[in-house]
């Protein structure tokens, strides 16, 4: 039996994955790795941190699983969105990476936006956030001009731990569509974006297919881990993309739904036609030639937990959940907007909050926690809803994360998506997509989607029941009133808060 590893970089830790011709998962290794928020909106690590977990986190996958080095033909990546990592011309990092999470770019957000106006959207494809690369670039800058003029290039997190593990430096289209400076549709950085910004194209690196082979284990890092130095390491790509990879959003009428501290909503596009005026991401897949749009929820499972620890602390989720199957849809008149720590899509909102609105002497907490399932359903429906006046058809759903593990929410989300929802059988996300791009890339299959048909494993699936999908269409435009409603009122209490 052959074998490929996934490594997923992620913002707290890196997960790796054995997986097997057959799909199966043979073994996992985790290793966590510190964030700095040295200041109220920075958000940084150190990518040395990276490359010593996804190291120790190798070895010890290796070392446990018992299979052979010769049997583990390649590797690939899935890698947290966005992170800024500026190298020398020795290929060092110059500074921390500064993260996804990071918010100290609103004025050179103002700046990219003044500056390229309309070829912002048509170019990029997606609007000037904080979360970006380029307005990242532009404040180290600014800010730290020593710093900067050290940098030679930048890469993206998982780019830099890939070309610790290879020697070669790329990055993949999924991910370069993340940094506001590639033509996503054109598949190339953007002139346009750089000489506006005064800069150089060698700034940049070279671009790949995130399923293309950028080398092979350099010999000191293979003996470092256990694996030989013809493992095969491929370019691997963003983690929704992978997220996507690895649930089978491969095709046309497929979405994702992914509830995990935020929530997210994707769907695959098969080109770059489709135009939703930057209201949703547009980015380039892990599938070449292909594309995805996505709207995110930003306090999606963080608004459960949020109500678990302030009304239920020290409660199960199964026991905080108990009796909602008996409550009927709408939660008895009481409705729950999930804005605690403001909104992206389709209200880019910093300043919005959220609000139960409804509530009665009659209500018990069952009744809210209900509530707060709905709503946070309901947040994630907007890009379902947005997909579905742009054209799209959204009839299938592959649900993830924590939204996946309470069947009474994934009949939930069916009735309120109107789409037959479907629950896996061996969830693993980004790290199994990352899997797929080595596996593919390998030759085991001619596709991924080839692939997929042996890696992605379907479980139950959920069909809306009629008479509960009409209740929720009629209260889904009572939830999307409440935004406008309350914008002025949270504006004003903003000057309240601490």
């Amino acid at each position: 039996m052959k074998y490929v590893i996934g490594v997923d970089l992620g913002t707290s830790a890196v997960k790796t994955l054995l997986v097997s011709q057959a799909g199966e998962v043979t073994a996992e290794a985790t290793k966590e790795y510190p964030l700095y928020h040295e200041r109220s909106g920075w958000s940084e690590q150190d990518p040395e941190d990276w490359v010593a977990g996804t190291l120790e986190a190798l070895k010890e996958l290796v070392a446990k699983s018992g299979v052979s080095a010769e049997d583990i033909e390649g590797l690939s990546f899935s890698g947290q969105m966005h992170g800024l990592v500026l190298l020398d011309p020795a290929g060092k990092p110059v500074r921390r990476a500064i993260l996804w999470n990071d918010t100290r770019t609103t004025e050179q957000c103002r700046r990219i936006e003044r500056t390229l106006g309309e070829k912002l959207l048509s170019v990029t494809r997606n609007p000037a956030l904080e979360g970006f690369t380029l307005p990242k670039i532009l404040w180290v800058r600014e800010h730290e001009p020593e710093a900067f003029a050290k940098a030679s290039r930048f890469v993206l997190p998982k780019d830099y731990v890939r070309y610790r593990l290879d020697g070669a430096i790329h990055m993949d289209l999924s991910d370069a569509a993340g940094t506001l400076m590639l033509d996503v549709a054109g598949k190339s950085w953007s002139q346009d974006v750089l000489s506006a910004f005064e800069l150089a194209p060698e700034f940049c690196p070279p671009l790949v297919e995130a399923s293309a082979q950028t080398g092979t284990l350099l010999p000191e890092v293979a003996s470092a881990v256990g694996l030989t130095a013809s493992t095969k390491v491929f370019a691997g790509g963003a983690d929704n993309a992978c997220g996507a990879i690895g649930s089978g959003i491969l095709k046309p009428g497929l979405t994702l739904c992914s509830i995990g501290t935020s929530g997210v909503v994707l769907t695959y596009e098969p080109d770059a036609s489709a135009d939703y005026k930057g209201k949703v991401h547009f980015f380039n897949h892990g599938k070449a030639n292909s594309f995805y749009a996505m709207g995110v929820t930003l306090a999606a499972g963080y608004s459960l937990s949020w109500f678990r620890g302030t009304f239920a602390k020290g409660e199960s989720f199964e026991a905080l959940t108990a009796g909602i199957d008996e409550i009927k849809p709408g939660s008895n008149g009481l409705l729950f907007t999930p804005y605690i720590v403001g909104e992206r899509t389709p209200h880019p909102d910093a300043v919005i909050r959220g609000s139960f609105i409804g509530m009665d002497g009659a209500h018990t907490r069952a009744h809210f926690t209900r509530a707060v399932m709905e709503g946070i359903t309901f947040s994630l429906n907007e890009s379902v809803d947005m997909f579905r006046e742009a054209g799209k058809t959204v009839d299938t759903i592959v649900s993830i994360g924590g939204g996946a593990k309470n069947p009474v929410w994934l009949q939930m989300q069916a009735d309120i998506f109107q789409a037959e929802v479907v629950a896996l059988e061996n969830e693993q996300g980004p790290g199994l997509g990352a899997a797929m791009l080595a596996a593919a890339g390998c030759g085991w299959f001619p596709s991924l989607d080839a692939c997929a048909d042996v890696f992605v494993k379907r479980a139950k699936t959920y069909r809306p029941i009629p008479e509960n999908a009409a209740e929720y269409a009629k209260l889904f435009r009572i939830y999307q009133q409440v935004y406008g409603k309350t914008k002025e009122l949270n504006e004003a209490l903003s000057a309240f808060r601490n």
